[in-house]
């Protein structure tokens, strides 16, 4: 019995557990650092926290919620619901929590990974799952002064609930997907909110609303609606992957669309010119809020687009110099999103260094297989985050892969799977020459490694990987 453990607990890690559980792998262990199941949905408790992709398509295929209470669930109910998936699917007796994984060891003798916690124990396994996720280290900016500041201070994903904004002086560092969801909810306590943008955003308006009674009877009594439903925003997702560029017919209507969701929303001309994107929509991420502009013309809201310069005891530095006096800053800069499983000391055949392996930027076949790293898998690896869609459609279509890799495993009696080099470098080649003329090439942005290569996103719709993923071609493996 091929004995595998899983590092991680959120959607990408229950989603593989429930494939290879339902297809006979029993010998199964989910390794959670912290105490409850979740990844981002159990991390990031700011106000506002939701999801930007509608909950029909942002939940698996196999378990369609008919209980959603909105179109657009926010964190809480999310989080419920990945835990009522575990259990429905026997993942939740399956996880050992306060178990952070620090290092794994092939040992070519035994084929096996030893798999080191921060309490200097052991496992041993057969098959090594990375289920870590690209968003699961919250990263600070590297301000001068950031260690002196005297009042509160911390990053959105872990955020300080004991933290009261009310008549307090706050600055929030960044712009991005979480501060738009967050910033609505200071703006209305604050006495006085400074937001540090570096560069705006291109914001489209969200098409949120409540489910009333009516339609969670529907769902529940005829399924197939909610198929349907999911069906229509997973067609919509998919034009609006295919839009990223400003050329396209879509792109031209996003654009449009974005630009007059900004004129309608602030027509002061000064903060309007401050948020108006000069870069091609779809290059940095696209982010969606009824709430986000409307916010920031409050009377109360300074919208500062100098650089951070520096922290000081008392408050924030911008590049012109001037010091801005706060009671609190909030971080929204984001995660740590290019260097793939730094966290974990990775050690492969002849005593390779994933880290070392991926210096110049994280790739694998698939997002999935590396190669001298055999029976590691990963699920939500280099190039499978996407620019639309949901997620969720690619971790599914990676652990069927997965799981057609271990049956051929098991069925062979084979004890090892690695991608070829040859494989690996074909695959990479075609996706970075598609990336290179993708318009997440046209500026500075999180997919973006510092070597100048495209680590993160996948080039395209979903539906072409599902397709890519949907049979296993042996001859790209070696088997042993």
């Amino acid at each position: 019995m091929t004995s595998i453990g899983i590092i991680g607990s959120g959607f990408g890690a229950v989603a593989v557990a429930v494939e290879l559980k339902r297809s006979g792998h029993t010998d199964l262990r989910l390794w959670e650092r912290a105490d409850d199941l979740g990844g981002v949905w159990r991390d990031n408790t700011y106000p506002g926290a939701g999801c930007d992709v509608p909950s029909p398509l942002y939940s698996y295929s196999y378990e369609p919620n008919p209980r959603w209470t909105r179109r657009y669930a926010l964190q809480e109910e999310i989080h419920s619901y990945i835990r009522k998936v575990a259990d429905k699917h026997g993942i939740t007796p399956l996880l050992r929590f306060g178990r952070e994984v620090i290092a794994a060891t092939w040992d070519e003798g035994t084929s096996t990974w030893t798999v080191t916690f921060s309490d200097d124990s052991t496992e041993t396994v057969d098959v090594l799952i990375s289920a870590v996720g690209q968003l699961s280290l919250p990263k600070l900016p590297p301000i001068p002064g950031i260690e002196t500041f005297q009042g509160t201070s911390f990053h959105s994903a872990e955020w300080d609930h004991d933290f009261d904004a009310t008549g307090k002086r706050v600055a929030v560092v960044g712009a991005g997907a979480s501060a738009v969801q967050f910033i609505p909810h200071l703006a209305n306590k604050a006495a006085r909110l400074t937001v540090f943008q570096r560069s705006p955003n291109y914001l489209m308006p969200k098409p949120d609303k409540p489910y009333k009674a009516f339609h969670k009877t529907m769902f529940r009594v005829a399924p197939v609606t909610q198929t349907v439903e999911r069906g229509g925003i997973w067609a919509i997702m998919e034009q609006f992957a295919k839009g990223l560029k400003d050329e396209s017919r879509v792109g031209r209507i996003n654009k449009k669309i974005a630009l007059r969701h900004l004129d309608k929303q602030v027509t002061e001309p000064t903060l309007n010119a401050k948020l108006r994107p000069d870069y091609p929509m779809g290059c940095k991420r696209i982010l969606f809020s009824n709430e986000f502009y409307p916010a920031l013309a409050q009377a109360n809201v300074d919208v500062v687009t100098s650089a951070v310069a520096a922290v000081t005891p008392d408050g924030v530095v911008d590049a012109d110099g001037n010091e801005h006096k706060v009671d609190a800053i909030v971080y929204a800069t984001g995660f740590d999103a290019q260097n793939f499983l730094e966290s974990i000391d990775i050690t492969g055949t002849g005593g390779r260094k994933l880290a070392t392996q991926w210096a110049d930027g994280a790739h694998a076949y698939l997002g999935i297989y590396v190669p001298n790293f055999p029976n590691l898998f990963v699920t939500y690896g280099p190039n499978t985050n996407l620019g639309g869609g949901s997620i969720i459609y690619m971790l599914e279509a990676q652990a069927r892969h997965m799981r057609q890799a271990l049956d051929r495993l098991k069925a062979g009696k084979y004890t090892t799977v690695q991608v070829t080099d040859e494989a690996e470098e074909a695959y990479d080649r075609e996706i970075q020459e598609r990336l290179d003329v993708s318009v997440w090439s046209y500026c500075e942005n999180w997919y973006r490694h510092p070597s100048g290569r495209i680590t993160s996103n996948w080039p395209g719709a979903t539906l072409p990987f599902a397709k890519r993923t949907k049979v296993l071609e042996p001859e790209a493996f070696s088997w042993s």
